[in-house]
């Protein structure tokens, strides 16, 4: 199947060998638009909707001409026998046997239907219309629900990338302070119980850099999987996990027809209202005409076939009519039927009526989700700094002689708790971003430039100095 190139530039840089050309960087909306043209899901759902115009195709054929040609030759190896009565040949009062018919049959023929009135099939052509209509927006809802789900992927890749950062650097300052234990020790003004607590530390966060190492090369495996790269490819996920992703905080709302699958259940209750019309339009009549051309060859001889003279004609016949069909009784199957499509249709309102209910006490939900998070989010980066104030602080007064290792480290630990603890907060508010988008309609702006507009008009009322490591940006509107 032939497929739209989006991002030219990309998918030539994915074409050129790894080693020729190093890391393929990577935006969330490449990754997006590479995953809705490429992943398999949306394949299935494209063929899905290639099958359905051909059903509108085949339905449409049955108001079209029916021609049909036909052909038949029969031996008749042993004639019939019929009784003729003896009257005819002068033998009063008997019957008298006697062989009927040709040999050999040949004939050919052509047969022509044309429907000239049917309301079943009128109907079942504005139904397979409707059928293809709902195809395509399972085609928008699946690439939606792929977008989505590439974009929480990325973001959690970008928040395992960032953790691994900070683990890192928590590595390298205790190094530092192993370093500077294993002098105090070696010069005796120290205990060794203090050093060996440090790398006791250290060998928990060596285990824990290698779990997040492992857990983010999952990560972008599973990336590389959704948009159909070799895995053997190097990829880089340059948007970070603070980017935004609304333009402004969301508002109430209770309309969620814009909303795919509200679109889709508002089409499936047309298309059970149709199938209801179309099962009541089985009681009216139908109306075809009909035309048939026949010629044919008998011989007693195979032989004759090919020879001339007066038993080597061919006899042509011709008709032309109407057919008129009148349903009249079927043992109440009709009825059944009709009952049937009424029960769907009816069954299509509810549904419809719930989901959008349920949409609204979802978005609720979601929204007192999203101030929830993006608190967190601001308390976790404000809980961040505050642990690495202590940090430093006791730090300071270790060196001082003032706090023990015991302390020092107990911090430490603290610090780490809390670098977790923000990670996790930023991610869910992505998460509860995302669940906002798709609820209010906009996750389609996933595939689209949209979502890179709104990083410029969102203020980052939270600002950080680099060497603090915190990602907060654009959480205050």
């Amino acid at each position: 199947m032939k497929k739209s190139v989006i991002i030219p530039s990309v998918i030539f840089a994915l074409a050129v060998s790894p080693k020729t050309c190093g890391q393929t960087s990577l935006t969330l909306l490449e990754c997006v638009q590479m995953a809705v043209e490429q992943n398999i899901s949306v394949d299935k759902a494209r063929l899905e909707k290639e099958k359905s115009a051909y059903k509108i195709t085949e339905t449409r054929s049955s108001y079209l001409p029916q021609i049909s040609g036909s052909g038949s030759f029969q031996n008749n190896v042993k004639l019939p026998v019929t009784m003729l009565p003896g009257d005819f040949l002068g033998q009063s009062g008997l019957y008298i046997p006697m062989k009927m018919g040709i040999r050999y049959n040949a004939s050919v023929g052509v047969a022509v239907n044309q429907v000239l009135y049917n309301q079943t099939v009128i109907a079942g052509v504005k139904l397979s219309k409707k059928a293809d209509g709902l195809n395509a927006l399972n085609m928008e809802k699946t690439r939606e629900n792929l977008a989505q789900e590439i974009a929480r992927l990325y973001f959690l890749a970008q928040t395992t990338d960032r953790q691994k950062e900070l683990v890192s650097d928590n590595i390298a300052r205790l190094e530092r302070l192993a370093g500077i234990s294993k002098l105090v020790v070696d010069n005796g003004m120290g205990v060794s119980v203090d050093y060996d607590r440090i790398q006791v530390n250290l060998e928990n966060l060596h285990t824990e850099l290698s779990n997040t190492e492992a857990m983010h090369q999952q990560q972008l495996n599973m990336i590389k999987y959704m948009i159909e790269i070799p895995l053997e490819t190097a990829i880089v996920l340059t948007d970070t996990v603070s980017m935004p992703l609304l333009a402004s905080a969301p508002v109430s709302m209770s309309d969620f027809s814009n909303r795919t699958d509200i679109r889709m259940l508002a089409m499936q209750q047309d298309i059970a209202q149709m199938n209801l019309k179309m099962e009541r339009s089985k009681y009216l009549p139908s109306l075809a005409a009909f035309g048939q051309w026949n010629y044919a060859g008998m011989r007693n001889k195979f032989g004759d076939y090919f020879k001339g003279g007066p038993m080597s004609n061919w006899y042509s016949s011709a008709a032309i009519g109407l057919s008129l069909n009148i349903p009249i009784f079927n043992g109440l199957e009709k009825r059944s039927k009709v009952q049937q499509a009424k029960i769907d249709y009816r069954q299509s309102t509810l549904m419809l009526d719930n989901t959008q209910e349920y949409h609204r006490v979802n978005y609720k939900n979601a929204m007192n989700n999203y101030f929830n998070s993006r608190n967190n989010v601001e308390r976790q980066a404000q809980n961040m700094k505050l642990a690495e104030r202590v940090y430093h602080e006791t730090a300071l007064k270790y060196h001082e002689g003032m706090a023990t290792m015991s302390g020092l480290l107990q911090d430490e630990a603290g610090l780490s708790s809390a670098q977790a603890g923000y990670l996790n907060a930023l991610y869910q508010f992505k998460v509860a971003e995302l669940d906002i988008m798709q609820l209010n309609g906009e996750i389609g702006n996933l595939m689209t430039n949209s979502t890179q507009a709104a990083q410029g008009k969102q203020a980052a009322p939270v600002t950080q100095d680099k060497a603090d490591l915190v990602l907060v940006e654009s959480l205050m509107y």
